[in-house]
């Protein structure tokens, strides 16, 4: 009986467990239905879910929803804007609310979620993306509409990102990696809310940073009271990266905005305070710095935050005669003295005003001061700012645990004074700005990550009102020397208003190796992927004039190299450039844009007497587009226009892409044969030519080029009395296909036709023309086919000679018959008719006889060709 029990419980259980598993793929499409319907009824969105699904088990006894990549987007005014979405959205309530009716609440027990974005926007009319209920729904009577019980007890969010932006205040910030976690009974109206929270926060006004990536943490305890929306601070601590704070009071929310009554401090005034603002990465580790001084930071906020107005608050951050030690560096900070208030009085945005009083360190003997204030923040910023001091740079790595590969050495003096708004930087209204003083910077070097050296021996800087000017900055690193000088036009609007640097240079170099400022082979594989591809800033537009007796390129050594260089939009521009290189010197002009995905190039080269052989043996792309040559001695004077892409790393040209022409003229030449494949196959087909001998003194080509192909309009060239045509096309990859047009005199063409001719009289021998013969050059340049028709045309020569030697012989024996006959019918008193008849017979016999004798002895035999003098 009781093995019959255990066997139908078994069953039971079983069969629940198996129902659990399948209840879920059940009732699969009734849930996403349902889900689809309660938010389509609320919302006037675009909203999207990859999924819905349900188990029993996860939070069991409880019944969990999951929703898979939730997305709701706007429609106007913010058409395609991404108000929310969850890569996973997870849902907890007990079982019985899924079959709940269409009229009864849905009580949600626990929310949890991944990987979200929460988008706040406001655009030029006040109006929030986030007000997306359905009108209906809001006029609709609360007594009618269906309420959404949140008895949640827990709650969780992991990796969140929330942004704000403001259109009218020009207010934007970033909460990242949101971790959040909360505990409570949503079901009563009042309850303390247990909440962990890490973010990092990033604030931007009108195009002006404030904050990037600040570490905060806020560990609570949270007095809610739902009925008056109203939450006080109990239990908490806080942290801005390590520096702690404590909060007092309330936020309650309210018609027209938030209720503010806070207060803030340090709970305590030790110097590590201060420390502690410092990211982590740039501060180590604090446990064992010692530290004499205090810092505090305390202030408070009260009043309502409106449309309009800002809660009144006054932030003060102080610190008086401080220092502090790392443990193991030799040097310490001493007499810190700090004293920063950031205030407002009147609840009104723009009357918000920062002082920073003093702000003053040593090192050693070296003392540096700064002061500072800024009013008027909402609509017209004013600044009026002065630092003046010496900082040792050798000292710095010495008090400070900055993580350098090699330490910096150098001495900063600085003595600036600056006053300006930033309506006047805007506008580039000059007369309104007020700049003194200079920066010096003296024996400053440094090494890269890639143990790369830059030595600085003087960088002086001064300031007017109208522009900061590089006096002095002298130079040299690797193999290169440097000098520069020049003015910036618009630093403050590059600074604060995200304007282009706007500038003119002068530079000046005995030696400037390109090498010493390209990445080297040692980067690693993050640092490469970082730097490709390679662009021109957007933000510059400035000039550059420059002179170097020496640069040096891959293998190349250009000597007096001159040239502008101008760089707007993405774009440089490169006007008058002059080098001498190759015996020769070469012009350029031309532009190299980076605004596209693809870099590109137009190029102007001038080339006057540069060495030929170097020219189109030591420059790839000139040996691509003229591989030949490579093997003529001589200057070449061209024109040649080129354009095309360039490698996004190497900055290039690509070849499959590069189209232009080339326009030369070639001057005191001589050919070397014997290096070329192609020129020695093609002298041993052209038995009658020496191609040594060849003379392209004067000689001028055309050549275009495009889409990896190279066309040679047709040119002439002479060797000694025969005329030559030669044209055709070949690629990059060498392959060719070149014709070659020969007007050969018939006395090149071998001892048989020499002889013939030298049977005709001098006038017939004037009257034999140039005999045409063609070659057809294939294959390849290394590999080279050779094919001509001298066979063919000496054999038609000879045929033509013999032709006409028979025709004149012909004609001569009429012309003999004719006088015997006339001769023979003379009337003769000598002799009888028949005497005269039969002398007539024989003389015609004999004639004939000697006739075709003389043709048979005549008949064309193959011979040698012979070659005239090489």
């Amino acid at each position: 009986m009781l093995k019959k029990i255990l066997k139908i419980v078994g069953i039971v259980l079983l069969l629940l467990v198996v129902s659990a598993f399948a209840i879920p793929y059940f009732f699969k499409d009734q849930i996403k239905a349902k889900i689809e319907k309660a938010i389509n009824e609320k919302v006037d969105a675009k909203v999207a879910f990859a999924d819905a699904d349900l188990s029993l088990f996860k939070n069991f006894p409880n019944a969990s929803v999951n929703i898979e990549k939730l997305s709701i987007i706007n429609k106007a005014p913010f058409e395609g804007d991404t108000l929310v979405a969850f890569e996973e959205l997870n849902l907890k309530m007990s079982i019985g609310q899924l079959f709940n009716s269409d009229d009864e609440p849905m009580q949600i027990d626990g929310i949890d979620s991944k990987n979200g974005l929460i988008n706040i926007i406001f655009n030029k009319d006040g109006l929030g993306n986030f007000d997306i209920a359905l009108k209906e729904e809001k006029k609709a009577d609360d007594s009618k509409s269906k309420p959404l019980s949140l008895s949640i007890k827990e709650y969780s969010v992991e990796n969140f990102k929330f942004q704000y932006y403001d259109e009218r205040s020009k207010i934007k910030m970033v909460l990242d990696s949101i971790n959040h976690e909360g505990t409570g009974d949503f079901a009563a109206s009042k309850l303390d809310l247990v909440t962990k929270t890490t973010t990092k926060v990033s604030l931007d006004m009108d195009k002006v940073n404030y904050m990037k990536n600040v570490a905060i943490s806020l560990d609570a305890v949270l007095g809610i009271d739902l009925d008056q929306s109203k939450y006080t601070f109990k239990k908490n601590e806080a942290k801005i990266n390590e520096l702690p704070l404590k909060f007092d009071g309330f936020i309650q929310m309210a018609d027209d905005g938030q209720v503010y009554d806070l207060t803030f401090q340090t709970p305590t005034s030790s110097f590590k305070n201060f420390l502690g603002l410092i990211p982590a990465q740039y501060s180590s580790n604090l446990k064992d710095v010692k530290t004499s001084g205090d810092f505090t930071v305390k202030g408070f906020a009260k009043g309502k935050l409106t449309d309009t107005t800002v809660p009144k608050f006054n932030i003060d951050i102080a610190s008086n005669n401080a220092s502090f030690q790392y443990p193991n560096l030799p040097k310490s900070v001493q007499n810190i003295i700090i004293d920063t208030k950031i205030i407002n009085e009147t609840g009104l945005m723009n009357d918000t005003y920062v002082n920073l009083d003093k702000l003053s360190f040593q090192i050693d003997q070296d003392v540096f001061n700064a002061k500072a204030n800024i009013k008027n923040i909402a609509e017209n910023a004013l600044v009026n700012a002065a630092l003046k001091g010496t900082i040792n740079l050798g000292n710095l790595t010495k008090a400070y645990p900055v993580k350098l590969d090699k330490p910096l050495t150098g001495v900063l003096k600085a003595d600036v004074t600056t006053e300006f708004d930033m309506q006047s930087v805007e506008k580039s209204d000059y007369a309104r700005i007020k700049n003194a003083g200079t920066i010096d910077l003296t024996g400053f070097n440094y090494t890269d990550e890639n143990g790369k050296t830059m030595k600085i021996s003087r960088a002086l800087v001064s300031f007017d009102p109208s522009r900061v000017n590089l006096k002095q900055f002298n130079a040299t690193t690797g193999k290169t020397d440097l000098a520069v000088n020049g003015v910036l036009e618009n630093f403050y609007g590059f600074v604060f208003k995200n304007q282009e640097l706007k500038g003119n240079f002068n530079l000046q170099s005995n030696q400037l190796a390109v090498n010493d400022f390209m990445t080297t082979g040692t980067e690693t594989a993050k640092e490469a992927k970082a730097s490709e591809p390679m662009k021109i800033p957007a933000f510059l537009n400035c000039s550059l004039t420059a002179k170097a007796n020496t640069v040096l390129y891959d293998n190349l050594v250009l000597k007096n190299v001159s040239g502008k260089v101008i760089i707007k939009d993405q774009k440089a521009t490169l006007e008058n450039g002059k080098t001498d290189i190759f015996g020769g010197s070469i012009a350029f002009n031309g532009d190299v844009s980076t605004k596209e995905k693809t870099p590109k190039f137009n190029m102007d080269l001038g080339l006057n007497g540069v060495d030929i052989m170097q020219t189109f043996t030591q420059l790839e792309m000139m040996k691509k587009i003229a591989p030949i040559a490579g093997v003529i001695n001589g200057k070449l004077n061209s024109k040649i226009k080129l354009s095309g892409n360039l490698d996004a790393k190497e900055m290039t040209p690509d070849l499959k892409s590069l189209s232009g022409d080339l326009l030369g003229q070639l001057l005191s030449t001589t050919v070397n044969s014997s290096n070329s494949t192609l020129l020695t196959a093609l002298d041993s087909k052209l038995g009658f030519v020496d191609l040594k001998k060849l003379n392209l003194n004067d000689l001028k080509a055309a050549i275009t080029f495009k889409d990896g192909k190279v066309n040679v309009k047709p040119f002439d060239l002479k060797y000694q009395d025969i005329k030559a045509t030669i044209g055709g096309t070949h690629g990059f990859d060498q392959n060719m296909n070149y014709n070659l047009k020969l007007d050969v005199p018939a006395k090149y063409l071998g001892t048989e036709a020499n002889n013939l001719i030298a049977k005709l009289s001098p006038a017939d021998a004037k009257k034999v023309e140039n005999v045409p013969i063609n070659a057809i050059l294939g294959g390849s340049f290394s590999n080279p086919k050779v094919t001509t028709d001298v066979k063919q045309a000496t054999t038609s020569l000879v045929n033509n000679l013999v032709k006409q030697q028979k025709d004149k012989l012909v004609s001569g024996g009429k012309d003999a018959v004719n006088s015997i006959i006339s001769n023979a019918t003379k009337p003769k008193t000598d002799t009888t008719k028949t005497d005269v008849k039969k002398d007539v017979q024989t003389k015609a016999n004999s004639l004939i006889k000697d006739l075709f004798n003389k043709k048979k002895k005549e008949a064309p035999k193959t011979e040698t060709t012979p070659t005239p003098t090489k």
